[in-house]
Formats: structure tokens, C-alpha cells, sequence
């Protein structure tokens, strides 16, 4: 599905894309075959929320090529706002997926960030299961600024067509939209924790839970530290239901 045939949707000001998982890694894969940069985005309600106050990162959010429905609270919030969106695409989903495309496609695959050995360990567990997958490169480096021009011409001798990078958000984002061009890879995309699960050193929820929109019940069970980052989900609600109630919502 090209670009301009995408439909998309604003949550408080926040475009995501309506796209199914297969639509996403197909228009992954023609970015990835393309001469041009294109960054992707996993957009969650923490996500929207940053967005509100940092303008930095709004400017992030919106020259993604394609920002993807990745938090069961962007889903709710669609259907509140009579903007339903047809299916979640989660980062953490989506890092599979895009492998076992990589690998039908011949694409080099480099994996950015997360700690030391984790890349190395998730991309041997993904050529495993994905026979054929030229990892192009892993390297678990720093998104500090200092550090960026090695790291991009590392990057640049490995020659992948496609990034993932693993440094966590916003910085990964952040990262991709400073270094994209400097790197010459076609599509990066941030994957947040993907490789610690695919890695097997963080747990992910069980099925049920994700399939209920409780993932993130269980990494703060598992995570407390990350209460003070979850205090953006009640002020999510808060706010689509508002926007709801301007719209004349039900």
C-alpha cells in the first residue's frame, strides 16, 4: 500500500496509520528497496502523551514515514474517537515478521543497541527460526551523541537496507531521526525491549494478557520502576475521553 493510499487517523494530534501487519512489513519491505531514508515509528499512549509537551519530539512523530498502532491504548482510543483502527501492529510483533521477510528478500538486517550481547543472541535465535537472515551487523553502542559518528559509519560498512535500534523511547527515535541519512539505510525502525524478548532476558506477557490489552499490567508487576512512566496512561484516558466529548462522543 503506497503512502498516499494510506488512510491514517489523529489521536490528540498524533497521526497513526491504519495498517494490518501484513500491510506493514509489505510497505517495509518497499522502503527497505528504495533509494530514500524512512524512519518508523511504534506509537503507544506514552507516545502521544510526550508528543503534548515536547515539540521536538511532535517533529519526530510526524515526518515518520509510517507510525504504527502499537499500544492497545492508540486502539481504544481510535474507537472512541469514531476513528477505528483496523488491527494493532506491535513493535514487538513486528521484529519477527519483518525478519522472516528480510531473509525471503535477501535484505540485510543490522541490529542497534539493547545490552552488550543481546543483539548478538536475538538475531542467532532469528536466524534460527528464519533460515537465510543476513544480519548485517550488531552492536550494542550508546545513543549519546558523542558516539554517533562511529556508530553511523559502522553502520554504513555493514550496509544493511534495514535498522532496528534497540536503545529504548524516545531516544531511539530521536536517534534514528538525527542519524538516518548519516547511516545510508533505507528504513530503521525503533523496537524499544523486542530484542530482551526475543533474546529470552525479559519475559513477555502471556498471550491472554496481550490479547486483552494487559501487557503493560505485567511488565510494571515486573518492572516497578516503570510506575513513573505509566502515570501517562490515566491522563491518556482523561484526554481522549475529553476529545470524545467535544466531538459530541458516546
Amino acid at each position: 500500500m503506497a503512502a498516499a493510499e494510506r488512510r491514517s487517523v489523529r489521536i490528540l494530534g498524533v497521526r497513526v496509520d491504519d495498517v494490518t501487519m501484513n500491510e506493514a512489513v509489505q510497505a517495509i519491505r518497499s522502503m527497505a528497496l528504495s533509494a530514500a531514508s524512512h524512519q518508523v515509528v511504534t506509537v503507544n499512549a506514552e507516545f502521544v502523551m510526550r508528543a503534548q509537551q515536547d515539540a521536538d519530539f511532535r517533529v519526530v512523530l510526524g515526518g515518520a514515514a509510517l507510525a504504527l498502532a502499537d499500544g492497545y491504548g492508540i486502539i481504544w482510543a481510535a474507537r472512541r474517537l469514531r476513528q477505528p483502527l483496523r488491527e494493532r501492529v506491535a513493535g514487538s510483533d513486528a521484529v519477527p515478521r519483518l525478519c522472516e521477510m528480510a531473509a525471503a528478500e535477501g535484505l540485510r538486517v543490522f541490529f542497534l543497541g539493547a545490552a552488550e550481547g543481546v543483539a548478538e543472541e536475538a538475531s542467532r535465535r532469528l536466524q534460527q527460526r528464519y533460515p537465510g537472515l543476513v544480519v548485517a551487523g550488531c552492536f550494542a553502542g550508546s545513543p549519546s551523541e558523542a558516539d554517533e559518528a562511529e556508530i553511523c559509519a559502522r553502520i554504513r560498512t555493514a550496509q544493511p537496507q534495514l535498522l532496528l535500534v534497540a536503545y529504548g523511547a524516545p531516544a531511539q527515535d530521536f536517534w534514528i531521526h538525527r542519524n538516518l541519512p548519516a547511516t545510508g539505510v533505507p528504513v530503521a525502525m525503533g523496537v524499544g525491549g523486542s530484542l530482551d524478548f526475543i533474546a529470552g532476558r525479559v519475559p513477555r506477557a502471556p498471550r491472554w494478557m496481550r490479547e486483552h490489552g494487559l501487557e503493560w499490567l505485567y511488565r510494571l508487576l515486573r518492572q516497578p520502576w516503570r510506575w513513573r512512566r505509566m502515570l501517562a496512561l490515566p491522563r491518556f484516558v482523561v484526554r481522549v475521553l475529553a476529545e470524545r466529548d467535544k466531538i459530541g462522543g458516546s
